[in-house]
């Protein structure tokens, strides 16, 4: 039977490492090809004279990272959603303008003024300026007299709204300098640009088919948007007939063939494979703890943090939740104190800080668990590490705040302030400390596991992902001392970071650790949790990785992303939702015989982390993910559901699950009262409050469908399409609250079993 199981275990460990050697491989050959074929930044764009330069973009970017408007509103449809697409919202108004400078021309009126027929010939004229004569171009960009007049009067716009704000958009006026707001409008600009001008590997538009079949031959000219622009033609804008190409329709067919039958493959292969593996039911004794080892006593004091980072988090998210609903009001702060953007950083990194620190956390506490009681020889370096987090973390949000008002002159907001890109704004600074302590992190738990007398897959597991995510961050941290000048290269090494680091690395840990502890809570076999652990990575690395390329749409990046993405990217959580449904089966068995289990809550919250993964990065995932659908909704309320369910589900409830692991074996060796009242209201009102929210914002998001669809994507951004959704945006906040009510609830719980619990009355015997 151990021969048996030995030479499975080596079979899927071979097809994990191939796997990850084809993924790696064939993803590095993509971002190759990506890195070659990015929309380029031009030494000058001209009109009848210049008006801007290559340096001028990318010091309007600086800016535009400097003062976090990607968490005030969007650029290329990825950022916050409460203030306006720039790239959309800028060629818009260029468009606008264009009407009226060629219908004054051509017929001395405005184009409002024109008959449909005269619309028409004005219509075609602006389309052609905008999409075939006035694109870019990587030397001299050169604009037509019409566009250049259109741009210089748009800009005017631009900048008054970056300098003066607009509280429509909770858009806090007096921070950004003018000289600043014109460099960052040339930014924009160019962004408008990467929109509209055709892939250079695009066919050219003069190419035309010829139908003879049903008569006298009738040529078929080919549309524009049969050739590609750099976003694949994203924005959505019927003014210049821009739309969702063929290729779109096309992979999103695909993506959903191929996610059904591949579902279809993996429950087969578990139901017709994987469960012959458990057919013994060969359970290890399930995990007893009488003591904690020094490493683990000193593990204790990182567990407050998390609820109380947490519990900021949905604070930060309900203050937001307001400004959503009514920007122009101030909640309780001024609005000039916390703008929305500054919330909405804050909002980020402490999800990331506290889903941070609680994984830390349990990997510390596993450790010597995996190594029998072993501890790191230098215990004194889990203070060292706790003290590292505090100061990052707190330094960092400090920092964040600093930033994004301006108060840190050039290059200080780069290295303390905010570096404006979502979900990594931490300074650089701060950056290397994160890396330092997940350095210090993988060391201690690396030479910790070691020690145990068998390194288990799991184990293994465990360690190398724990290396891989130390080594992993730093993607997102070229070049080291300045901002990336290509936007589209920057965002693709951005996602690197949000997708590879958290949504690989992190889930080949968490799929190590899941093996770990529920073989060590008695709840699998270890020949079934390993099985099911090599899959799941196998998946993680052949379908993530590539599957990558779902974020890369509409951005500047490369059409062949819409096959990989679209295709590959809802299939991880299935072998570990499988893992967890095997898991509660036993669970339930042993609560049917009336026996203790008392590690539940850690299981109960492990367990919903497998229902919210699935929910929300595979169903809401897939949702979004399909091309056609992702065309419309980019950048709207409808992704919303995906990312917050799926953020909780993937990594906050695991986090959470390791925080009862290390509380209730406190207890266990200590002898502290345990009761679980507390702790069950906590866990429902967190999880039917995140499962209420995907709601709402569905709700909007179809409704900012719609309008992209019909009208375009600039116009579903706007306030007048969220006004008529005033319900919705209010009604959020139920959910909103239950889930607050939770985080609370949850800090004082942990607080009370960890400092506050009394010893267990000793049990007498009765006569």
């Amino acid at each position: 039977m151990s021969k048996l199981m030995d030479q499975t275990t080596k079979k899927w460990f071979l097809i994990f490492v191939l796997s990850t050697i084809a993924a790696v491989g064939l993803f590095t050959l993509l971002t190759v090809k990506q890195i070659k074929d990015v929309p380029p930044i031009p030494q000058e764009v001209r009109g009848t004279q210049t008006l801007y330069t290559y340096d001028d973009i990318v010091q309007g970017k600086a800016y535009f990272q400097k003062y976090v408007l990607m968490d005030q509103g969007t650029l290329l449809g990825n950022g916050a959603y409460i203030g306006p697409d720039y790239t959309a919202w800028i060629l818009h108004e260029k468009i606008v303008k264009l009407q009226d400078i060629y219908a004054q021309e051509k017929y001395g009126k405005n184009y409002e003024e024109l008959s449909p027929e005269e619309k028409t010939q004005i219509d075609y004229l602006v389309t052609e300026d905008v999409r075939k004569k006035s694109i870019l171009k990587e030397g001299v960009t050169q604009l037509t007299p019409q566009h250049e007049k259109a741009w210089l009067q748009v800009k005017e716009k631009l900048v008054e709204y970056l300098v003066k704000g607009n509280p429509q958009y909770a858009m806090v006026g007096g921070l950004i300098k003018p000289e600043e707001a014109d460099k960052i409008a040339d930014f924009i600009d160019w962004t408008t640009l990467v929109a509209v001008t055709p892939r250079p590997s695009a066919k050219p538009a003069e190419e035309v088919s010829v139908i003879k079949s049903l008569g006298e031959p009738m040529s078929v000219y080919k549309s524009l948007n049969l050739h590609p622009t750099y976003t694949n033609n994203w924005p959505p804008e019927p003014a210049i007939g821009l739309d969702a190409h063929y290729p779109t329709l096309f992979w999103s067919l695909v993506a959903f063939m191929a996610c059904w039958a591949l579902t279809i493959v993996v429950m087969w292969a578990f139901y017709d494979y994987f469960l012959k593996f458990d057919s013994e039911k060969e359970y290890s004794e399930a995990l007893k703890i009488t003591k904690l080892t020094p490493l683990q006593e000193k593990v204790i004091k990182y567990v407050p943090l998390v609820p109380l980072f947490f519990v900021l988090q949905t604070l930060l998210g309900g203050y937001m939740a307001h400004l959503y609903a009514d920007p122009t009001h101030s909640w309780i702060v001024p609005q000039t104190l916390l703008p929305f953007n500054v919330a909405r950083e804050f909002h980020l990194n402490l999800a990331v800080l506290w889903i941070a620190i609680g994984w830390l956390a349990g990997g510390l506490f596993v450790a010597p668990l995996a190594s029998g009681g072993k501890d790191f020889k230098f215990p004194i370096a889990v203070d060292i590490l706790w003290i590292a987090l505090l100061v990052v973390g707190g330094g960092g949000l400090i920092g964040l705040w600093l930033g994004a008002l301006g108060k840190l002159p050039d290059p200080l907001w780069f290295w303390l302030g905010s570096e404006g890109r979502e979900y990594i704004e931490l300074g650089r600074l701060w950056d290397i400390g994160l890396v330092v302590g997940l350095v210090l992190w993988f060391t201690i738990v690396f030479f910790t596991v070691r020690q145990a007398e068998k390194v288990t897959p799991p184990l293994a597991m465990m360690i190398w992902s724990a290396f891989a995510i130390a080594v992993l961050y730093m993607a997102g941290m070229a070049p080291l001392h300045k901002i990336m000048p290509n936007f589209t290269i920057d965002d693709y090494f951005r996602w690197w970071v949000v997708h590879l680091w958290v949504e690989n690395t992190f889930e080949l840990f968490a799929a190590g650790t899941l093996a770990f502890l529920t073989v060590a809570l008695g709840l699998v076999s270890a020949r079934f949790a390993t099985i099911m652990m090599f899959f799941e990575a196998f998946l993680i690395v052949a379908a993530g990785t590539i599957g990558t390329g779902h974020h890369y749409f509409w951005m500047g990046e490369n059409e062949f992303w819409i096959a990989w993405g679209g295709v590959l990217s809802s299939l991880e959580p299935l072998p570990l939702v499988i893992l967890m449904i095997e898991a509660t089966k036993e669970y339930l068995h042993i609560k049917g015989k009336g026996e203790s289990f008392p590690f539940r809550m850690a299981f109960l919250w492990l367990a919903g982390s497998a229902f919210l993964n699935w929910l929300g990065a595979g169903f809401y995932g897939m949702l979004i993910n399909l091309p056609i659908i992702n065309y419309y909704e980019h950048g709207t309320y409808f992704g919303m559901a995906h990312g917050h369910v799926a953020l909780l589900g993937a990594f906050g409830y695991i986090s959470i699950g390791f925080l009862y692991l290390i509380a209730r074996a406190n207890a266990l060796a200590k002898g502290l009262h345990w009761d679980e009242k507390v702790s069950n209201l906590a866990f429902w009102l967190t999880t039917g409050g995140i499962f209420l929210f995907a709601f709402p914002v569905l709700v909007i998001g179809e409704k900012q469908m719609e309008w992209a669809f019909n009208y375009g994507y600039w116009v579903a951004r706007t306030r007048e399409v969220l006004e008529g959704m005033g319900f919705w945006l209010w009604i959020r906040l139920i959910p909103d609250l239950m889930i607050v009510a939770g985080a609370v609830l949850l800090l004082v719980d942990l607080v009370y079993k960890l400092y506050l619990s009394k010893k267990e009355a000793p049990v007498t015997a009765t006569t």
